[in-house]
């Protein structure tokens, strides 16, 4: 079920939205930002290079970060704790099971309150809390598009 959705103070009308190139990714990030709540899970769902740490780059400038946002990849987690929330940027990606999440400290994480981040969240999406707002990107043939919706919870 595709809901046009995303955290109060963000327009409904926001998604679906065509992106022409990363300067408009970063723009809608930047958007996001401006609405981002301690306590919030966003998570990005989208193919290698569809534009989930661009997005997150903008969603970070918003909140006043200056330094550098990259993919936490290989870290598994980027802690940002220069701007107006503390950001916990995950990447789900090169995780093998749920066990590695919970040693690297997922519920600490969590417990911490920030804004939570996480890239390829399909892979564990039992351990995102209930009301995560779910965002995916894919490739069109010029850009990308980006829609926003909830995953009900059984």
């Amino acid at each position: 079920m595709w809901v046009r959705y995303y955290a109060e103070g963000v327009k409904s009308d926001l998604f679906p939205i065509d992106l022409a190139d990363s300067e408009a990714t970063v723009a809608l990030g930047h958007e996001l930002g401006k609405a981002a709540k301690a306590g919030e899970t966003i998570a990005l769902v989208g193919d290698l290079g569809a534009g989930k740490t661009t997005l997150c780059q903008g969603l970070m400038s918003a909140l006043g970060y200056e330094g550098e946002v990259t993919s936490p990849t290989f870290s598994l987690v980027q802690e940002y704790l220069g701007g107006q929330l503390e950001v916990f940027h995950f990447d789900f990606y090169r995780v093998n099971d749920e066990h590695e999440l919970l040693d690297l400290g997922w519920d600490d994480y969590i417990d911490r309150k920030g804004l939570i981040l996480v890239e390829w969240p399909q892979l564990f999406p039992e351990l995102l809390p209930a009301d995560t707002s779910w965002i995916h990107l894919h490739h069109l043939e010029i850009g990308r598009r980006a829609e926003s919706y909830l995953i009900p919870r059984k």
